[in-house]
């Protein structure tokens, strides 16, 4: 099966050919963890040029976070995929030259530092754009540019807890819960990608100049979750949590099987929620006005939801499953990370792509997300060794001179 996955990376490969839809663009990442390496990570699985830019010594935190084998970060491979990996100290006025120096021929930096630090080191979007009008800023930060949080440190965390995520995820009886991965990073990270297509756009059709992308962590995820404040703001209700119940559909839940397996369904469409109850056995419910009308159906969720349950939990996961594909309902079993790494349909798609790493050997990672048919992204290679590529940015794309390259390493600059 690895080898029919490897098929599937090598086609979609050729049909890429050797140039992606943003080749010639190059991408400055000085920024670490999640949210920002996000931004450059989608824009170089489609032909984006990035130069990671990480302090020397320790490089970024992301290299040693999570899940380590051999002391390697598993998601630091996957989220530096395709990117040269140098090092430059930028606390110091050589480093802070040097990055100038990168960005006369760059298109995009992207940063995630305090405002007060890039201020302090003449890296602020005012100093950037003053000196590189032509370069579009990605800054993602905890609280977004401007009000009184501005310049305080944030994490994902506290923006899955402010956005109100929290508040309405859980049981009804239980705490707040967080999500246990980036939500919030992923999701700043992927809007901050179609914003700076967004700004490259008008500059280069419309010819005006580079600008600044102000991403916060918390705004998104807060964007994503708007009926809570649009309920309150409408209709005064402070929405809580409902556990996996959603109060604009119903049956919607996770069930548990009768083998101790569990599967979802969702009828957020009336004519879904007659197929289950067809399914189940209750033709008289798909036919009584109190079951097919949604919001009187919705009046009577828990109910359905327990009629739904029993159902399932006379049944083991794939009889059920029979049943519900015959009855093309909305249905689906919830997967562990080996049961996704197995599944038919992502095989025939490709969607984990085998990668040879020189640290790790074989490794499967997420191929890139949006299918493009005529210029795919692809995943060249995985995360490289702290400054790996020291020597060919600083020798080949910027002209600097062996011993002044042996310099800078001294200084503890790069």
């Amino acid at each position: 099966m690895v080898e029919q996955e490897r098929a599937a990376t090598g086609a979609n490969r050729a049909a890429s050919g050797t140039r992606g839809p943003l080749h010639g663009l190059r991408v400055i990442e000085a920024a670490t963890l999640a949210a920002g390496p996000t931004v450059a990570t989608t824009l170089g699985e489609f032909g984006a040029e990035v130069i990671k830019v990480e302090p020397p010594g320790a490089g970024d935190p992301m290299r040693t976070w999570g899940d380590r084998r051999d002391g390697i970060g598993l998601v630091w491979k996957s989220i530096s995929r395709n990117k040269k990996c140098v090092t430059l100290d930028l606390r110091e006025p050589a480093g802070q030259r040097l990055l100038h120096r990168l960005l006369d021929v760059a298109d995009v930096l992207v940063v995630g530092n305090r405002p007060s630090a890039l201020a302090r080191w003449g890296l602020d979007f005012d100093s950037v754009h003053a000196a590189h009008p032509h370069i579009v800023v990605a800054h993602i930060t905890g609280y977004g540019r401007g009000g009184p949080k501005s310049d305080r440190p944030g994490y994902g965390t506290l923006a899955e807890a402010m956005s109100g995520f929290a508040q309405v995820t859980g049981e009804e009886d239980g705490p707040p819960t967080l999500p246990p991965f980036m939500l919030a990073d992923g999701i700043a990270g992927l809007t901050a990608a179609y914003a700076v297509m967004m700004a490259l756009y008008h500059r280069d059709v419309h010819g005006a100049a580079g600008q600044l992308v102000d991403v916060s962590l918390l705004e998104p995820l807060a964007r994503l979750i708007e009926s809570s404040t649009l309920a309150y703001d409408q209709l005064g209700i402070v929405k809580g949590r409902t556990g996996n119940r959603l109060d604009a559909s119903a049956p919607r839940n996770a069930y548990r099987t009768r083998d101790g397996r569990w599967l979802a369904i969702s009828s957020a469409s009336p004519s879904i929620a007659v197929r289950v109850f067809r399914a189940i056995d209750r033709p008289d419910l798909a036919e009584h006005p109190d079951y097919t009308d949604p919001v009187r159906r919705q009046e009577r969720a828990v109910e359905v939801d327990g009629l739904v349950a029993a159902w399932i939990a006379q049944r083991s996961l794939d009889e059920a499953m029979a049943v519900f594909e015959a009855a093309e309902v909305t249905a689906a079993p919830v997967y562990d990370a080996p049961a996704l790494l197995a599944d038919e349909h992502l095989r025939a798609r490709g969607t984990f792509q085998p990668m040879d790493d020189p640290d790790l050997g074989l490794m499967r990672v997420q191929a890139p997300v949006p299918r493009l048919s005529g210029t795919p992204g692809r995943v060249e290679h995985l995360g490289r060794p702290l400054g790996a590529d020291n020597d060919h940015v600083y020798r080949d794309l910027l002209g600097l001179a062996p011993a002044g390259i042996e310099d800078l390493r001294e200084q503890g600059v790069i």
